[in-house]
């Protein structure tokens, strides 16, 4: 195992044989394409070396997985893109091409997780979950209720906008004030509770 700068996990080597056959030095066992795109998926940086040479295969072990996945009918790269691709080689621009990709492709990872919220955003739009908003709005109102019995002088006294309340010994009239103007906004609570059933 060889460790790169900038990374806590080492990096695992994988070394491939004449026979095609791909080894995993850290877990003494043969591994196949699959095995190395789960790795991929799972975050493992990993590279592979020629057994014999020590030539890095990396690129070319990577691309063939590419290939197995899109043979499966995974496809993830478009035609006019493979085009355009094949176009770049020998092409002057050919040297900005990849930097240009992996900066393109950061980025994206990135920003996955804003697409996905925008993602579950748009489809909530389109598909309310009416069921759950409502009950949310009566568990907020009954716990509205329950403050407002706080308030309330006498358990169990009838509320409503024109209701007058006895006024309790030593009462200001800042306390009244502020209990008629919740007994009118349960007033209009109730009235727009009401109107969405």
């Amino acid at each position: 195992m060889t460790d790169t700068p900038g990374t806590d996990s080492p990096v695992i080597t994988i070394k491939k044989y004449a026979n095609r056959r791909l080894y995993n030095t850290a877990t003494s066992s043969y591994v196949t394409l699959e095995h190395l795109a789960q790795m991929v998926k799972e975050g493992v940086d990993f590279v592979v070396l020629d057994a014999k040479t020590n030539e890095d295969l990396t690129r070319q072990v990577l691309t063939q997985i590419i290939i197995e996945e899109e043979a499966k009918g995974e496809n993830l790269l478009p035609i006019n893109f493979l085009r355009q691709m094949i176009g770049f080689y020998g092409h002057g621009m050919q040297g900005l091409v990849p930097r240009y990709l992996d900066l393109s492709m950061e980025s994206f990872s990135r920003n996955q997780q804003q697409i996905r919220s925008y993602m579950e955003e748009t489809f909530t739009g389109l598909f309310p979950f009416g069921d759950k908003i409502s009950e949310m709005g009566k568990r907020n109102m009954a716990m509205f209720e329950d403050a407002m019995k706080m308030f309330s002088p006498f358990p169990g006294a009838p509320r409503g906008a024109g209701a007058e309340q006895p006024a309790a010994e030593g009462e200001s009239a800042e306390i009244r004030d502020l209990k008629a103007k919740l007994d009118t906004l349960q007033s209009q609570l109730d009235q727009l509770l009401r109107a969405k059933k």
